[in-house]
């Protein structure tokens, strides 16, 4: 006899499973169930169901080895969203939901082969050059969990050879500004009236954070009388796009920063200015946790409006275009041209490890580079 109960998952997903008698436990003499989960409807359950009573009852019950590959996920993805964040579950969900699943969810995953996942890879590499190694990654995930389960006795999935990217001709475009470009950009922007713009950018060239960290800082996290920064979360977004707030990316981007005197006057004037803004829109900006940059309704500004700020100023007076996270790689490269050692940058990004700094360190300034030669010319001195 079979019972079926609907569950949700963490990410409100609503699944069915069933739970199957097949007879007695010989080793304990108790009840014997086999437990499936991960089916959308209730009709697929029963189905299943059906069959385990079958087999349980002509007595070669065994594994179930014609679990479809969506099943699988269902069943992987509810381990997994207790092993990372929300933003990254959440992001996690889109790409099987868009790329896994319509190639790979509607077959059972012991009748998979090879070639259909090498398919599915080639389609990924031609779509997607920078994504398509994780999304080949997941499906390696799932499989290995196939295996663990017994559904499957080999993952295949690692016998899939993976496309390559060639390098094309000439220098990718850098992204960052040396400390001319900076200057130039920040005197387009009038601290006197748009001052929470200046002061965000500020933030952002001079502290070397994250969008998400900046856009998350709040007043509690600036220690005026030291002239320090504290990082301890990051802005992004959760399930269904809404921006939430979590510990920031690695262990090491909890980090503490040291501000230079100009940055924190800055502060204190937007500060001051934020007080008197948003007293007219009747909140009280001195309570506890205030976002130094907020909305007009006083909540977590959208992640989109840093790059919407920087755009225009970019398109109207010609400048060299970079990202948000231009502004990141320019204060890593300040740091290297101010003659900051590798360990030094490391600590005050929060990077995890020396290799993404090293990373970076590549984007140093031309005037460096040239200051590096004319130390060989003098040493060398032939």
């Amino acid at each position: 006899m079979a019972s079926f109960k609907q569950y949700e998952l963490k990410d409100g997903t609503k699944l069915w499973k069933t739970d199957v008698y097949v007879g007695i436990n010989p080793q304990t003499g108790r009840p014997k169930h086999t437990v499936r989960r991960g089916f959308k409807t209730k009709k697929e359950a029963s189905l299943v169901a059906s069959r385990l009573e079958l087999d349980a009852s002509q007595g070669n019950l065994k594994k179930d080895n014609n679990i479809l590959f969506s099943a699988v996920y269902n069943e992987w993805y509810q381990a997994y969203i207790n092993t990372v964040s929300e933003s990254t579950w959440n992001r996690t969900a889109g790409m099987f939901d868009n790329h896994i699943l319509p190639a790979l969810g509607k077959y059972r995953i012991r009748t998979i082969t090879v070639d259909q996942i090498q398919k599915a890879v080639n389609k990924w590499f031609k779509i997607a050059t920078r994504n398509y190694k994780r999304w080949y990654n997941y499906v390696v995930n799932v499989f290995e969990f196939a295996l663990k389960r017994g559904y499957i006795e080999k993952n295949i999935a690692k016998l899939v050879t993976l496309p390559k990217k060639h390098a094309s001709a000439g220098d990718a475009p850098e992204n960052f500004w040396d400390k001319e470009q900076l200057e130039t950009f920040f005197s387009y922007i009038d601290p006197g009236k748009e001052t929470e713009k200046y002061t965000l950018f500020r933030v952002l060239a001079f502290c070397g954070v994250r969008r998400g960290e900046c856009l998350a800082l709040t007043w509690n996290d600036i220690n005026f009388t030291d002239s320090t920064m504290r990082i301890n979360k990051t802005l992004t977004q959760g399930k269904g796009g809404k921006q939430i707030v979590q510990s920031p990316k690695t262990k090491n981007s909890r980090r503490t920063i040291e501000l230079d005197p100009t940055t924190v006057n800055y502060l204190k004037h937007w500060k001051t200015v934020q007080k008197r803004k948003y007293f007219m829109l009747g909140y009280n900006t001195l309570q506890p946790k205030q976002l130094i940059f907020a909305n007009s309704k006083n909540g977590y500004k959208s992640l989109n409006t840093p790059a919407k700020w920087l755009k225009p100023i970019i398109a109207e007076h010609n400048l060299k275009p970079i990202t948000i996270h231009g502004f990141r790689h320019s204060h890593c490269s300040a740091l290297f041209s101010a003659g900051a050692t590798i360990k030094e940058v490391q600590l005050r990004l929060g990077h995890a490890d020396v290799a993404t700094t090293l990373n970076i360190y590549s984007h140093v300034t031309k005037n460096q580079n040239k200051e590096v030669a004319q130390k060989l010319v003098n040493y060398l001195d032939f």
